[in-house]
């Protein structure tokens, strides 16, 4: 008992201090344990980088998809060339002939 009375003697005044003992174990609680603490902070504002760069991937991928779009229902060339690729289309009296390469299958 004698040992610890020693220790808190030897301890400055200012740490002794009550409110600076609160701060302390305030601080250590919001720093650390909290459900908030700085770890889950970090995580959080990591994520929300991550789904930003995501929605402005999505924005332009939308902005694309629509002109295509807007140019199948309008360019009479934009559907026979959409209708000749993706469908393998072909007029009358025409040969198509089909080039696939080894790393397609």
């Amino acid at each position: 008992m004698d040992k610890i009375i020693v220790f808190l003697k030897n301890i400055p005044k200012i740490y002794r201090n009550k409110y600076v003992i609160t701060l302390v174990i305030f601080l250590f609680w919001i720093l650390f344990i909290d459900d908030y603490n700085i770890v889950n902070q970090y995580k959080l504002h990591q994520k929300v980088k991550k789904l930003e760069e995501q929605k402005s991937y999505y924005i332009n991928e939308i902005k694309k998809d629509s002109t295509q779009k807007y140019n199948l229902e309008n360019i009479e060339e934009e559907q026979e060339k959409f209708a000749r690729e993706k469908f393998l289309m072909r007029k009358e009296n025409e040969d198509v002939f089909i080039i696939r390469d080894k790393k397609d299958d």
